[in-house]
Formats: structure tokens, sequence, C-alpha cells
């Protein structure tokens, strides 16, 4: 594991696609197996396309972030959505005015 990979444990996960069974449960799941704690989530339906935006804590996990990204894209690609992680730091200087 690379000292980068746990220096900052708080990470903005962004699904986007069209609505389907399963979709939290399958994005929540893999975190779970993967000792990665929700702390926040947000979701909506709009004309039938699912966002969901979490916030979680991957301060357990022994997964490296760029291992966590790489599943989550396959993962994403598995059930029709498009998967993102940002660790918060970046998320925050990104969307910083």
């Amino acid at each position: 594991m690379y000292k980068s990979d746990w220096i900052m444990s708080k990470t903005i996960i962004t699904v986007v696609g069209k609505d389907a069974v399963g979709i939290i449960a399958k994005v929540c799941t893999y975190l779970a197996n993967n000792q990665i704690n929700v702390e926040d989530i947000s979701q909506t339906i709009v004309q039938g396309y699912f966002n969901m935006m979490m916030i979680v804590d991957t301060e357990r996990s022994s997964k490296p972030f760029s291992d966590m990204v790489t599943d989550l894209d396959v993962l994403g690609d598995e059930i029709g959505v498009k998967i993102k992680c940002q660790r918060e730091d970046i998320f925050t200087k990104m969307h910083r005015i």
C-alpha cells in the first residue's frame, strides 16, 4: 500500500445512469465487503435516471484507493451505471469558488 492510499480516508462516490433494481444494494455490498463505511448518502431518480452521491470512510479498508476505483468502475459497467470516486480533499478543491 502506498502512503498516499491511506493518508486521506474520506472519498466522494457518485453513481449515475438509467435507474434499475439493485444499484444501491450492489454498490453498498461492495463497500461493506471492503470495510468501507457509508457516512452520508443522497440519491434521486429524475425521469428514469438514477443519481447517487455518497461520502464514505475508507480508513478501515485494506483496499488501496486505486483498486477501489477500478473495482467500482467495473461494477458500474456490470450494472449499467457510471461510478466515479474522488478523494475528499481533491473534490473540495475542485468545487471551491
